[in-house]
């Protein structure tokens, strides 16, 4: 068993580079399917997610190429067969295959996808929009046929303004007939790295970062070169780093603006903060204030970063709440924290946080990818040794988090127990 062994209450200074977004990627190699010619997908993290959606392109005899931070695809002699249990089952994101697949072929095979256990995650919005574009769904047992003669542009409305689900319906009607509306979509910037993939190709996509997105339906999409985005989640989770353990440490290759919300709170609690064009340097604070931060849709505050900022808040003096709004098991990091040291309670989505608390290592447990991530910062912070199973979930989405974070002066080992 792989576990993160954390030496704690080490300053951290230099540079830490970020990433591609994890959440952009996992999207766009799906979506690679769609073309006629070659793609090549530059700034790609090294992530198992990104290494299962790999394995899913070659069981559908795409060609797969892979060197450093790049991706090239092929997929001209693609197959449409049946995406298996347990490829579906590694990851969430397998789910875009669906779109990607019935864009191209009118007709998808799959089983349901894997992911975290943070709550409900129902695919009913991707698939009512499938149905909005023409398609059937059927499901026979654990697996999912979506079919259509043809497909054909309608105006979709989200009840929820879904990642998933925005992007899936994105990728299913570029080739569909006429035109496509989605009302109520999301903004991530994710959304918007993936139609502009998809408009490099040769699709007819605007609106892509408001709530209303327009796809006029075309016939052929052709090879590309893009970049992936870098991750704000990422950068988040490390400027938070360095509000804990920081001395002018350098968060590099972001784009601030993705994580406003982020660097709002920071301000307000008191952390030290300089923001350029593409970077923040961050310096740990000895008061920090107390504060509410309520998770939403993007622009609002992300939930992938809830987890990681409840560390945070444990050194605030006086109460902090944390309000989940997006997805009821996203709290199931808290039980840790308090064997660490802190002092949460919880009632229904509501975390309270009294502070400031000191933290002491122990042996935690990473019950999904950013509470993961929680349980790394926490272990920064922490007097002592903190041991971390469950390293999975955290390498799914951190690239090079080990190597990243001893750069800067942690002392943090991945060991096999």
């Amino acid at each position: 068993m792989k576990v993160l062994e954390i030496n704690g209450q080490k300053e951290l200074s230099g540079t830490i580079r970020v990433s591609g977004a994890k959440n952009a990627c996992v999207a766009l190699i799906p979506a690679a399917v769609l073309a006629d010619g070659e793609v090549t997908i530059c700034n790609v993290p090294e992530l198992t997610d990104t290494d299962a959606l790999c394995e899913i392109l070659e069981s559908l005899n795409v060609s797969v190429k892979r060197a450093s931070e790049t991706i090239l695809i092929n997929p001209k002699d693609a197959k449409n067969v049946e995406i298996d249990e347990e490829s579906a089952k590694k990851l969430r994101a397998s789910y875009y295959f669906m779109g990607a697949l019935l864009g191209k072929y009118k007709k998808v095979e799959m089983c349901f996808p894997g992911g975290c256990s943070i709550g409900r995650r129902p695919i009913n919005l991707h698939l009512k929009g499938f149905e909005a574009l023409g398609a059937k769904v059927t499901m026979k047992g654990n697996k999912y046929i979506v079919e259509a003669e043809h497909l054909k542009g309608d105006r979709i409305y989200l009840d929820v303004a879904s990642v998933g689900a925005t992007i899936n319906i994105m990728l299913a009607a570029v080739k569909a007939e006429g035109v496509t509306t989605i009302d109520n979509a999301a903004k991530e910037p994710e959304i918007v790295n993936v139609a502009t993939f998809l408009n490099d190709m040769g699709a007819k996509i605007t609106g892509a970062g408001t709530s209303t997105i327009k796809i006029v339906g075309v016939e052929k999409l052709n090879g590309c070169f893009h970049e992936v985005i870098p991750d704000r989640i990422e950068a988040g989770t490390y400027v938070i780093a360095g509000a804990l353990c920081g001395n002018r440490l350098k968060i590099d290759n972001i784009i601030p603006e993705h994580i406003d919300s982020l660097l709002s709170k920071l301000e307000e609690v008191g952390v030290n903060l300089e923001v350029g064009s593409d970077y923040v340097v961050v310096s740990k604070s000895e008061h920090y204030k107390p504060t509410i931060i309520k998770t939403a849709v993007y622009p609002g505050f992300p939930t992938d970063l809830q987890q990681p900022i409840s560390v945070l808040l444990t050194q605030c003096e006086g109460k902090s709440k944390v309000i989940e709004t997006i997805y009821e098991n996203r709290f199931m990091h808290i039980a840790y924290l308090n064997q660490l040291g802190s002092d949460i309670s919880i009632n229904n989505q509501t975390a309270t946080i009294l502070g400031k608390t000191k933290l002491k290592g122990t042996n935690v447990v990473a019950t999904d990818l950013r509470a993961g991530a929680a349980m790394v910062l926490a272990g920064l912070l922490a007097e002592g040794i903190t041991t971390i199973t469950n390293v999975e979930h955290i390498l799914r989405g951190y690239e090079n988090i080990v190597e990243k974070l001893k750069n800067v002066g942690a002392k943090i080992e991945s060991k096999e127990i």
